[in-house]
């Protein structure tokens, strides 16, 4: 009976190893340095699902703005923007911009003017703004018209609040 009840133990102990060690290879880095303990470990994977959980309420929070916004204009640019500010600011009202979410994050789609159109770099800098990171940029001229179709996703670090 003994031996029977050592063995169970044994096993018991054997598989919550495996899990701690399973858990432990989810987390980033970031969450491990100096620990050394299991219960560190363990708060610290808890503290990690709280900032994932947080970074995704953000990101849902911000979806749904930009769903308002596209529903409400065909782009947020023309929201707020008049004629006068447009020609100021270099966008043109035949441009639009299309914000899709796709697997990872987002992809944006931008139709401009070749010559006073939406400029790629300020479109980059806001997705990097947005704790996004471009992954894939197609850009094609067509009949002094631009075409962009940028794919990002999100920067696990600003998860973190790194």
């Amino acid at each position: 009976m003994k031996i029977m009840r050592r063995d169970i133990e044994r096993h018991r102990r054997q598989e919550m190893s495996t899990l701690y060690r399973s858990l432990r290879s989810l987390l980033p880095l970031e969450y491990l340095k100096g620990k050394r303990s299991m219960s560190d470990h363990m708060n610290e994977a808890v503290n990690y699902i709280k900032n994932l959980q947080n970074r995704i309420q953000k990101l849902s929070e911000k979806r749904d703005e930009l769903r308002r916004l596209s529903n409400s204009s065909s782009s947020p640019y023309y929201s707020t923007t008049s004629e006068s500010e447009c020609s100021q600011t270099h966008i043109n009202l035949e441009d639009s911009v299309t914000v899709r979410p796709c697997l990872a994050g987002v992809e944006v789609a931008i139709n401009t003017s070749f010559r006073k159109g939406i400029p790629l770099s300020q479109v980059v800098a806001l997705l990097a703004e947005e704790g996004l990171t471009v992954v894939n940029c197609i850009s094609t001229k067509i009949n002094e018209r631009l075409l962009h179709n940028i794919e990002s996703e999100v920067i696990m670090l600003l998860c973190m609040g790194l």
